[in-house]
This record gives C-alpha cells, structure tokens and sequence, in this order.
C-alpha cells in the first residue's frame, strides 16, 4: 500500500465513523412517515461527498451501511441489522449512498468554482433530491401509500431541515477549503 491509499483508507474510515457519530444524536419521530425520523446522518452523507469526492465519499457510506448490515447499531436511534433494509427506510439509505457519490460528483465537476456554490448546489441535489428520490418510493411501497401521500408525509416535512444542513455541510466545506484545502479532495 502507498502513503496516499492509506490516507484514503482512513479518510473513508472517518467518514463512516462520522456519520455513525451523528447517529447518537437524538433521532425525531414526526410520527406522519411511516417510522422515516429525522436525523443528522444526512448531514455526513453531504460532507462525505463533499470533502471525499464521489468514489471516496460512496465508499465511506458503503463502508457504513456494510457495518450496519452486520448488526452494528449505527443508525439513529441504535438500528442496524439487515432488517432495516427491507423496511420503509430501506429507499433512504440507498439514497445516502447514491446521494454520497452524486454530491461528490457535482463538488467535483465544480472545483474551479466558489466553495460554498459548489456545496449548496452538490448538497441539495445529492444529499436532498436524490435521498429524497429513492426514499419515497420505497416508502410509498412499504407503507401502501400513494406517491403523492408519501411525497407529503416522507418528503415536504423533512425538507427544512434538510436545507439547514446543506447550510452547515456548505459552512464545514468553507471552512475547511480555506484553512486545510488538501484535505478537500473533490476539489483535488
């Protein structure tokens, strides 16, 4: 192994790792989703790709969702096993790896451009619509509801939160682009 494979492997290890950590924050049941809460996860789903790029970033949700399928309680609210990817969350997560590589791939394609365009753009499209686009039929299904109903229970409501979190993800970018940028490696 080089230097730099190294550096990839601990960096998609961190990642992974952050997203489990924001698991441990409280989790909220609007208890109109058909069990989908809110959670901070999303938010590492964006920096993954954000700062990881597209490869790197869709590796460190892998490696996460892997850990979760083991049985590791990684998800918020202590889930994890292979249950949760037959039930009405099931879309979600596969969203947050679609949406990893996505915002990763978007960061990228915009590296010549301002940091914080790059981010709010990349975060909304992979980290809100792609989430949201393969959550909600999945949710739909598992609920037996409409998509319309699913979209207004499994979508709308999450969308506020969710543009906060591409603010702070755009924010950490900045930050981190202005005071470490090599470690901004979709803009590498």
């Amino acid at each position: 192994m080089t230097m730099s494979s190294d550096r990839s492997l601990v960096q998609i290890a961190f990642y992974a790792a952050l997203i489990a950590a924001l698991g441990l924050v409280p989790k909220i049941e609007l208890g109109l989703a058909g069990g989908i809460p809110i959670t901070a996860q999303s938010l590492g789903v964006m920096l993954a790709g954000m700062m990881l790029g597209p490869v790197r970033g869709g590796l460190a949700v892998a490696l996460l969702l892997f850990l979760v399928a083991l049985g590791l309680p990684f998800l918020a609210g202590g889930r994890g096993g292979i249950g949760v990817f037959y039930g009405a969350t099931a879309g979600y997560l596969a969203g947050y790896f679609v949406g990893a590589i996505v915002t990763g791939a978007i960061m990228k394609a915009m590296r010549n451009m301002n940091v914080v365009f790059g981010a709010v753009v990349s975060g909304v499209v992979g980290g809100i619509v792609v989430v949201h686009a393969l959550g909600v039929p999945v949710l739909a299904y598992k609920a037996g509801m409409s998509m319309e109903k699913a979209i207004m229970v499994g979508s709308l409501p999450f969308i506020p939160g969710d543009l906060i979190k591409v603010a702070l993800a755009a924010v950490v970018a900045h930050t981190i682009a202005r005071g470490l940028p090599s470690a901004m490696l979709s803009r590498n």
